[in-house]
């Protein structure tokens, strides 16, 4: 029988098709609540045949103890920066994702920030909640101009939510789909660096890696305009939170909108949390109904497929 480790908490705690899917494989699953540190990681590796897996830290360390039997891992999701992907390649570990299936609830919940802060609304809402009428004047989002930094799926998705409130949209990325970045009248720009200085808003839509790690600092967020509004549901990695909480208290920030976090959970004291120029939100962008079954399914998907050697399966690398 195969031992299959189940992590993400998304997956276990929405109804779907996938959990019989999973239960009708004849494995013998074993569930945690995720994501977790590598310290748990060590103390289950080398008992599972596959991990289904959300954002743990599948270090080189956890890997070196699991491999003997580790076979696969499935990644619930598409970011891959907790898995020591060179060492599953050492190893002969193939990692599979799911691409594709996401990028609009992201987008949504991205957008769903970023008008949440220009209107004021948590204030508002807070407000009418304790029996107050408070009247806080916002600021529309028509003809601001924003700046993309990744144009994947979830930037591509930003952007056409952006272009149907008529903003002028203003893009950096290695990746650079034209036909349709004409089709949106995207300005491209050749660096970040150029980028800053010419938009409202920025947002970040790029993965987490070695060169993207705080590539929001303190140099960078100077050379955004004077009372621009930053926006992360990507990694909170991408920005360095010293550096954002400085900008948010100079004034030079007028606002911080983020879905995640450096460290998650975050201490209960990070002043990132409470302070009033930011909306921070747990990570749930991609936590809906809709969006969390077809996420569960296309990984369990993936590994069912994996295992039984037919059938598609999404490869984030291959042994």
């Amino acid at each position: 029988m195969k031992r299959i480790l189940l992590t993400t908490t998304s997956y276990q705690d929405t109804p779907g098709d996938h959990h019989a899917l999973l239960e009708g494989q004849g494995y013998e699953i074993v569930r945690e609540r995720g994501p977790l540190p590598e310290s748990r990681m060590l103390e289950l590796a080398g008992e599972f045949d596959g991990f289904l897996c959300g954002d743990d830290d599948i270090t080189h360390a956890v890997l070196t103890k699991s491999a003997p039997r580790l076979k696969v891992i499935s990644k619930y999701g598409i970011g891959l920066d907790k898995i020591d992907l060179t060492a599953c390649q050492g190893f002969g570990i193939p990692v599979l994702f799911t691409p594709g299936v996401n990028h609009t609830t992201v987008a949504e919940h991205t957008f769903c920030l970023l008008l949440a802060f220009v209107r004021n609304l948590v204030d508002s809402v807070n407000a009418t909640r304790s029996g107050k009428w408070t009247r806080i004047t916002g600021n529309e989002l028509w003809r601001k101009k924003i700046g993309i930094i990744g144009l994947g799926r979830i930037g591509q998705e930003m952007i056409r939510r952006c272009r149907g409130f008529d903003m002028e949209v203003h893009a950096y990325g290695n990746f650079w789909p034209e036909e349709f970045c004409q089709a949106h009248q995207v300005t491209r720009h050749g660096t970040i660096d150029d980028l800053l200085g010419e938009v409202d808003i920025l947002s970040l839509h790029t993965m987490l890696s070695a060169s993207t790690r705080h590539l929001m600092n303190a140099d960078r967020l100077a050379r955004m305009k004077q009372g621009s509004i930053l926006v992360n549901s990507s990694r909170g990695e991408l920005v360095d939170p010293a550096a954002v909480l400085s900008a948010l208290d100079s004034g030079h920030l007028a606002g911080y909108a983020a879905d995640v976090m450096e460290h998650e959970p975050p201490q209960a004291d990070e002043p990132l949390l409470s302070h009033p120029k930011s909306i921070i939100t747990p990570h749930i962008g991609s936590r809906t109904y809709e969006s969390v079954p077809r996420q569960a399914m296309r990984a369990t998907q993936n590994l069912i497929n994996f295992f039984n050697g037919d059938g598609e399966v999404f490869y984030a690398t291959r042994d």
